[in-house]
């Protein structure tokens, strides 16, 4: 990385990847020194991803996590949320998606692996039916030796036509360049 940046790198800039359109486009490669020079700029805006009640069963059988109020409409009917809701854990794991949707490919990256997040906060239940989308900014870069970068997006899961999102978090992805 070029100007000596070889820790914390953190320059704010323009706002989107390069050729990338619209937001919601699959954008161009960028380099490390681009990405660099957007910390704390909007990197990606997924496209809508709906939460619907087939996909929030099959979430229940595969994590055993069949509570109610994700799989029996007539019983979460019942309570406060009026009928049944996403798991927290589904609408998380679905940043992945997301991520693969908005954010732009590192140039000369080998791989990439989730290294943990930090700061989860499940802000509003995402009843089924629900449209989500993954905004990402880029908040930090930092250089971790022998070719690994630890990039950090302040990421937020927007529910369609909701005025609060589902969840925030800082997730952290540990890139291996050649």
């Amino acid at each position: 990385m070029a100007g000596g940046r070889d820790d914390v790198l953190q320059q704010p800039g323009a706002a989107h990847p390069p050729d990338c359109g619209a937001l919601t486009m699959a954008p161009a490669p960028v380099t490390l020194d681009w990405l660099a020079d957007h910390i704390g700029q909007d990197i990606g805006l997924s496209d809508w991803i709906e939460v619907d009640q087939p996909r929030i069963n099959a979430f229940a059988a595969a994590t055993l996590d069949d509570q109610f109020i994700h799989t029996d409409p007539v019983r979460a009917a019942a309570t406060p949320f009026g009928g049944t809701i996403a798991h927290g854990f589904l609408t998380l794991s679905l940043l992945s998606p997301m991520s693969y949707d908005a954010l732009p490919p590192v140039a000369g990256a080998v791989m990439s692996v989730n290294y943990g997040f930090d700061a989860v906060r499940f802000l509003s239940p995402v009843p089924a039916g629900a449209r989500l989308r993954g905004r990402f900014v880029l908040s930090g870069l930092k250089d971790k030796g022998q070719g690994r970068v630890l990039m950090t997006f302040a990421v937020t899961v927007e529910i369609e036509g909701a005025d609060r999102p589902a969840l925030v978090a800082d997730w952290h992805t540990m890139v291996q360049t050649a």
